[in-house]
């Protein structure tokens, strides 16, 4: 009837029109971003000639799945939009086109570092909502125009460093009331530091430039070393003062006239001002110190109320504001010993300089998810707002060591770069917790490839789990050759410590961390402590991580799950079956059904299976050091002979002239 309310089919007609709508704005917002990227890239070159190759990159795929991006270089928000483009250390040139990106409404972060692009600063004032401007190690050059900035008021991180930009410092970058980090380093700018006034600022470096002047007393809490290489300018933290006309005369002179005498009196006068100045703020210390002291003991009691929760259930959200600012450290990438300045407890401490950058505040009101706990520690994946996703290890206080030496250790693991490691990027060192920062790798680990039987993974074939072992092989040698003050380098090599990315390229995990434990904790927990030479004298050798290595290429053949991944025990078993195996030649029968292959790969699986076991030897004498094993590795191929041709038997006689060698 007239005048009635509309009945319940109208508000479900009304519904589904309006999610119809919504979805089908969604989809083309994907595929408009995925067009947007794509016209970006066509006007990339390398260095070197030619274009970038850049993995899931291409036409009729989206950029993202939520939150976890599908091509490489892309930042994905939780809801599949592009929150930003990270390509870094790709040697791309020439000019940086960044209005093409402008039809990408969501961008929030921009970071090019450690390219070759030059000319002048692109128009980043296009991006009104920008958070993150990382543009160091280019060849942008000239004056950058004085209000780029001043519209860009949700900026936080502004990296230039490593350019050669002239001319003044824009005065616009004082506008962005969000700003927390400022790095212009090594580059030409000139003329007078303006005044900043940002309260957040957290991190300066306007070393190596031509600045001159006095420096903003708001700077005057930063290391003087954010200022060197600036010959003109002065004051704190600088020794140099900037009254110099005053500090060149003379303080008393002859008494040749009244006006001498007058200069005199002035002078006293100035010091009776400047000593009462002095004792009037040691009051005003006296005063005030117990009440920050309080302050502090309550953001470190409200950091402990936040940071005790990583362990708890998954999901759990952390809304805690932790606003100190944070400095990050800088040091040269060849540094060897310990650092010349201890790390403040309690504060986040970046171990790579040109790694991705994050506030303690990010990480403690990122979500935790809990992605397992055990006996040493818990691990957590972090879902930062406004960036990638991380995981956090949180060593349990029983097990830890002293805060020196867990922080030397850390900066000696920081400063490891291989392709098949994945590296730390930080690390928290409060009281009793202990906590270091990697990357989430979202595809898993290799034991959740291999195992996962019930789920929709395509099983591993040959090529495939044949570049995962040669990945593994280089990046365990890598260790050695850069820790060699460590007896057992990886010390927890296994699948779960294997991840995948996802070109499936392995990324070793959990490596090198023997040194942060107690021995009796490490015997309990690490997988170099199950080899057969811990079962018979109690400790590992420098050839246990190469028996980790022998069972973990003997689990990607057969398919299997070693022992002690069920029970915690030695695996000689797995050992013993495929030798008890080979011995009736029925070699074939160990290796996974699901592996595939032709029939002119017999001969190279067999060969791997042949350094597997060599690799497992009980007998420390007769077991493979890891530069043979790695060196027969290299060797193996994707296709063998035509023939199929299994070579079995000539490569054990061959590397049975090897054992008798090493005895």
């Amino acid at each position: 009837m007239p005048g009635q309310a509309a009945g319940p089919w109208a508000v479900s007609l009304f519904s589904i029109i309006f999610l119809l709508l919504t979805y089908s704005f969604g989809v083309y917002a994907f595929a408009a971003d995925a067009d947007v990227l794509l016209r970006f890239r066509d006007t990339l070159s390398l260095s070197t000639g030619g274009s970038p190759e850049l993995p899931g990159w291409g036409q009729g795929a989206s950029p993202c799945k939520g939150i976890v991006p599908l091509w490489q270089g892309v930042i994905c928000n939780l809801n599949g939009t592009v929150l930003g483009v990270q390509l870094e250390n790709m040697q791309l040139m020439g000019t940086l086109r960044l209005d093409i990106l402008t039809g990408i409404p969501s961008i929030r972060a921009l970071s090019f570092a450690n390219n070759q692009f030059s000319g002048p600063i692109p128009d980043v004032s296009i991006f009104g909502a920008l958070k993150m401007l990382y543009l160091e190690h280019n060849q942008f050059n000239g004056q950058i125009p004085g209000n780029l900035f001043e519209n860009m008021r949700s900026l936080k991180k502004v990296h230039l460093s490593y350019n050669e930009f002239s001319g003044p410092i824009p005065s616009s970058l004082t506008v962005p009331p969000k700003l927390l980090e400022l790095v212009l380093d090594h580059n030409k700018f000139d003329g007078q530091i303006p005044e900043f006034k940002q309260d957040k600022l957290g991190q300066v470096d306007l070393s190596y430039n031509d600045l001159e002047g006095p420096i903003p007393a708001a700077f005057s809490k930063f290391h003087a070393v954010k200022f060197e290489g600036n010959k003109d300018l002065c004051g704190a933290p600088l020794a140099k003062s900037c009254d110099s006309s005053l500090a060149q005369q003379p303080l008393i002179s002859p008494p040749q006239s009244t006006s001498s005498n007058s200069t005199i009196k002035a002078l006293i006068a100035v010091l009776v001002i400047v000593s009462i100045g002095f004792v009037l703020a040691l009051i005003v210390i006296c005063i005030l110190l117990p009440k920050w002291r309080q302050k502090h003991n309550h953001l470190e009691e409200r950091q402990s109320q936040v940071l005790a929760p990583l362990t708890s259930a998954p999901s759990k959200k952390h809304d805690a504001e932790f606003t100190a600012p944070i400095e990050q450290p800088r040091t040269s990438a060849g540094s060897g010993g310990k650092r010349a300045r201890r790390d403040e407890p309690g504060k986040l401490s970046f171990v790579k300089e040109d790694g991705q950058r994050f506030e303690l505040e990010d990480l403690l009101r990122a979500s935790a998810e809990l992605l397992g706990s055990g006996e040493l520690w818990a691990s957590y994946k972090a879902a930062l707002f406004d960036g990638p996703s991380l995981v956090v290890k949180k060593l349990k206080a029983k097990h830890g060591i002293g805060r020196d030496d867990f922080q030397e250790h850390m900066w000696r693991l920081g400063r490891l770069s291989h392709p098949n490691l994945l590296p730390i990027v930080a690390y928290i060192h409060k009281k009793e917790e202990k906590m270091f920062i990697t990357d989430y790798v979202p595809n898993g680990s290799l034991a959740h490839m291999l195992h996962s039987h019930g789920s929709n993974l395509p099983p591993l074939n040959w090529p495939t789990r044949l570049k995962i072992v040669k990945g593994v092989a280089r990046g365990l040698a890598y260790l050695y050759e850069e820790l060699p003050m460590l007896t057992v380098a990886h010390g927890h090599l296994k699948t779960p410590n294997v991840l995948l990315t996802d070109t499936f390229e392995p990324l070793l995990n959990d490596y090198a961390l023997i040194p942060v434990m107690s021995n009796s904790v490490a015997s309990k927990v690490m997988v170099a402590y199950k080899s057969p030479e811990c079962t018979a004298r109690g400790k590992p050798s420098n050839k246990s991580d190469v028996w980790s290595l022998g069972i973990l290429i003997l689990e990607i053949l057969t398919g299997k799950f070693p022992d002690y991944l069920h029970h915690g025990r030695s695996s000689t078993d797995m050992a013993s079956w495929v030798n008890l195996v080979v011995r009736e030649e029925c070699a074939s029968d160990v290796f996974d059904s699901r592996m595939g292959g032709t029939k002119n790969v017999k001969g190279e699986m067999d060969k791997l299976l042949k350094i597997g076991l060599g690799c497992c030897e009980v007998n420390l004498h007769k077991r493979w050091d890891l530069q043979h094993a790695l060196s027969r590795i290299e060797e193996l191929k994707e296709e063998g002979s035509e023939d199929g041709h299994s070579s079995f038997s000539a490569f054990t006689a061959e590397d049975e002239q090897y054992f008798s060698g090493t005895n």
